[in-house]
């Protein structure tokens, strides 16, 4: 199967490409970056995909979309230019080909408990980041497409570069203070499950489905064992979650008036704070998806 995967030189669409390109696919990856990815069995282009249509071999059966901006805090302008006008190139560029749209549960209410929430539980008409909106406007691009959206929520494995590195860098003076102590359930997604989501997605009928690993789990315990296992002494620190909101609705405000980016900001709040769980049943019936249990196995190395 001819398999184009957009941001192979991200941490997401490298696995999804390097998994692929392992399975005997013909794997074309694109990135902005040069030389962003490589695999013995498998091609790299360069191709921005904010710049226009791509120039070149377009004759793919699949097209694999995991490049994104994920960033809570850019301007809405970038945000739709990288996620929705940058998806609208995509789909243009490979007519007739079935489209993976690598999507995210931001797209759920940002400002209220996301508790098993089903796939009809979005759109929303407000939104609490440029992320969020942006990848909104994103999967209505795909909807003409023959198409299968996948709606991951906090995806973390072997080469995360945002999650749990971020983790890390939060903690001060052996503390870790976050949101209700971060003692709320999410389900998470491991890259290998978010992988074998895409397989599944190259075949299955079309589609909006949530992706994430077999059940929920508590944030706070996720968060304890990989601080241990990267050998990190810290405790977490519970700061209730209003008073979190409020102190980041005003580093958002400050930050504006200095031109800089917040230390936190309401997302990212609301995001650790609230659950954030999903309803995998429209996965596991029409694709077949059979998760695996949340595991940091390896972490230390991460």
């Amino acid at each position: 199967m001819r398999i184009a995967v957009t941001g192979a030189s991200g941490f997401i669409g490298g696995a999804v490409a390097t998994a692929l390109a392992a399975e005997d696919h013909d794997v074309t990856g694109f990135g902005r970056r040069a030389r962003g990815w490589s695999h013995p069995r498998a091609r790299y282009r360069v191709w921005d995909i904010t710049e226009g249509l791509l120039k070149g071999d377009r004759d793919f059966d699949a097209v694999v979309h995991c490049a994104a901006l994920a960033d809570d805090w850019a301007p809405l302008s970038e945000a739709m230019r990288a996620n929705r006008t940058g998806t609208r190139h995509v789909v243009a560029s490979f007519p007739g080909a079935r489209i993976v749209h690598l999507s995210t549960s931001s797209v759920y209410d940002a400002f209220t408990p996301t508790v098993m929430a089903r796939e009809d539980a979005a759109p929303v008409n407000h939104f609490l980041s440029s992320y969020s909106e942006s990848k909104t406007f994103a999967e209505f691009e795909v909807a003409a497409a023959d198409a299968v959206v996948l709606r991951p929520h906090a995806v973390y494995g072997p080469g995360d570069t945002t999650l749990l590195p971020r983790v890390l860098e939060a903690v001060r003076g052996g503390r870790l203070v976050l949101p209700e102590g971060a003692r709320v359930p999410h389900s998470l997604t491991h890259v290998d499950t978010l992988v074998e989501a895409v397989r599944l997605s190259l075949r299955g009928p079309a589609g909006v489905y949530n992706v994430a690993d077999a059940e929920p789990v508590s944030l706070a315990d996720v968060l304890e064992e990989f601080l241990a296992r990267r050998g990190v002494k810290a405790r977490i620190v519970r700061l209730p979650y209003v008073a979190a909101f409020q102190a980041a609705g005003l580093a958002e405000r400050a930050a504006r008036i200095r031109r800089r980016r917040p230390r936190i900001t309401r997302y990212a709040v609301s995001q650790l704070g609230l659950e954030r769980t999903l309803d995998l049943s429209a996965a596991r019936e029409s694709l077949g998806f059979r998760p695996a249990a949340t595991t940091l196995a390896g972490a230390e190395l991460w």
